[in-house]
């Protein structure tokens, strides 16, 4: 392998920032494990990992990618990491912690030859206390990795169960493919927190949890502009705190309006940097609700792959810049489709005033009594990391699913009940564009590339409110039945472009044909009188999938005349919004 820089060496946190830290990602000895016995064999001992066939690999990206070094395409039943660390001056006398973004599938991590912990699920964030396991001067970190995405059991997204890529499913990633990193603690120190914001009386509950003692002070402090607006301290018990902060000046956080409030926590020797913004989200009969207004949701549909990285952005620039390309289109928001995107995504969508529902990756198998616990406990993680986002506006659990035995649809519920638990103040959905059992909005997917069609299957909901247009198959309709909720079209459009790829409704013949469909469609949606948002398929093209606004490089595809007409319908107002 050539000399590699580390690409990725922003803050992984940034909703929670210390200053003590050390970022791990860079070059690490790799071996492939295709018979997974690496465990067994106890190839994760520094004295056995050196004794096989050792590459080196480019952390975070997944041995799939071209940046890792390795881009090896094949299925990899398991992989195995490994690479030396020395603790800084920083970490005397203090915890140390460690962090692993994400890695796909199930994890098991040692430290100088003993084990620190293990995890399960791809995409969620998980970390270790391992403070007891380091030593001065050199220590040693191994990895072991076990993916097996055509199980059926494990959440795999839209990565590819066959071989070769195929229609809407991609490139997979294997192992690491997030930030790894090390925080420096106070023996007492802030685990976590959660923002509960109240427009209301101008108020912010606050919510943490800590490890210190009983008794132990802790003070919050929230400023905007850099003028301090509200303070509140109280005293820690069974590692439980919670304060109602008054703020002297209310900012809403809205779209193109990114109002954040900076927010210092302190504890003892622990100082934590924060942030969180002041919005409220609402469900009624004919919208969502955005700061008291009918909001219309004009959104994108952002895969998040890219050609060199695969799921992990080459560049903290290159993760803004997806945004910003969406925001110059007129988009005020995206579905992060099928997978957990990275807490920078997150972050930039904050700072933007840029609205996301969040996802997860589904396409286990939820037909059988495993769905559950195969899927809820890596979501519950997922909630737990990005509750405090205020660009986040939703969550949906699940992409098209179709099933229908008695069994599958008390697992949809009872996820959907679960994550209501863990967080009553945003909108769930079920399964988007499929069956739906349990929903707080009702959404369709329907790629009908004509415009006249379009508005004359739309058509029959203006006349009886008890009618819905639902594309899916007719035998499933007598579950998907439809109780009056907001109802939108969370993917359409899909317009294929170039070459011999892939997409939806055929190739457009010429520039002034895809404007055209792209306009009439959208005019559609935006006319109609119980439509209250859109999401269109997609930002870039990916790998065969050619229906994307830019190339799988985000280079345009089109004349500049092209994205003014985009620009311009999707700023139109909507109905639902004219009377406001």
């Amino acid at each position: 392998m050539a000399k590699i820089d580390l690409l990725r060496n922003d803050y992984p946190r940034p909703q929670m920032v210390r200053d003590n830290w050390t970022n791990l990602n860079g070059v690490w000895d790799f071996q492939f494990d295709f018979g997974a016995t690496g465990e067994e064999r106890k190839m994760y001992l520094t004295e056995n990992f050196y004794t096989g066939d050792v590459k080196k690999i480019n952390v975070p990206f997944c041995p799939e990618s071209k940046l890792s070094g390795i881009e090896y395409k094949d299925f990899m039943s398991a992989v195995l990491y490994s690479r030396k660390f020395t603790l800084p001056k920083e970490a005397e006398g203090k915890r140390v912690i460690l962090h692993f973004g994400a890695v796909d599938y199930e994890a098991k991590v040692w430290v100088n030859d003993q084990l620190a912990g293990s995890h399960k699920g791809g995409y969620s964030s998980f970390s270790f206390d391992i403070t007891s396991l380091v030593q001065e001067g050199e220590n040693t970190l191994s990895l072991w990795a076990k993916d097996e995405p055509r199980s059926g059991r494990q959440p795999h997204g839209k990565q590819s169960r066959p071989y070769y890529s195929k229609m809407c499913d991609y490139s997979r990633t294997t192992g690491i493919w997030q930030t790894v990193w090390m925080e420096f603690v106070p023996m007492e120190y802030v685990k976590g927190y959660k923002v509960y914001p109240n427009v209301h009386d101008s108020s912010v509950r606050i919510d943490v949890t800590a490890v210190a003692s009983n008794g132990t002070d802790i003070t919050l402090e929230a400023s905007f502009g850099g003028k301090v607006v509200g303070k509140a301290s109280t005293k820690i018990s069974c590692g439980l705190a919670s304060v109602v902060m008054k703020l002297d000046e209310l900012k809403l956080w809205d779209v193109g309006q990114p109002n954040l409030y900076d927010l210092t926590i302190t504890m003892g020797e622990d100082k934590l940097s924060c942030y969180f913004g002041m919005r409220t989200v609402e469900i009624k009969p004919d919208a969502l609700y955005l700061n008291g207004r009918p909001f219309f949701m004009r959104l994108i549909l952002d895969q998040g792959f890219n050609p060199d990285g695969i799921y992990t952005y080459p560049s903290d620039e290159y993760l803004k810049r997806d945004i910003e390309l969406s925001m110059s289109l007129g988009f005020n928001g995206a579905r992060l489709h099928e997978r957990v995107f990275e807490e920078r995504t997150l972050y930039y969508a904050d700072k933007l005033g840029y609205v996301v529902w969040g996802e997860y990756a589904n396409n286990n198998d939820q037909f059988n009594g495993n769905g559950v616990p195969d899927f809820l406990p890596e979501w519950m993680e997922t909630m737990e990391r990005d509750f405090n986002h205020p660009a986040i506006i939703g969550w949906c659990i699940n992409n098209e699913s179709y099933w229908m035995p008695s069994l599958d649809a008390c697992n949809q519920e009872t996820i959907y009940d679960v994550t209501k638990r863990l967080d009553p103040t945003r909108p769930v959905i079920d399964a988007s564009g499929g069956v739906h059992f349990k929903t707080d909005m009702f959404d369709v997917h329907d790629y009908t590339a004509d415009p006249v069609k379009f508005a004359e299957k739309l058509a029959p909901m203006l006349e009886d409110p008890k009618k819905f247009h639902n594309p899916i198959h007719q035998e499933q309709l007598a579950r998907n039945v439809y109780e009056g909720q907001p109802y939108w079209i969370s993917e359409y459009g899909g317009i294929k472009w170039g070459g011999t790829g892939w997409g939806y409704g055929g190739q457009v013949a010429d520039f002034d044909a895809f404007t055209k469909r792209y306009v009439g469609c959208t005019k559609v949606l935006l006319d109609h009188a119980r439509i209250c948002g859109f999401c269109y398929t997609q930002l870039t093209d990916v790998e065969q999938e050619t229906n994307g606004l830019y190339t799988y490089d985000r280079e345009k595809k089109f004349p500049q005349e092209v994205y003014d007409a985009i620009r311009e319908i999707n700023t139109a107002p909507a109905y639902i919004e004219k009377d406001n």
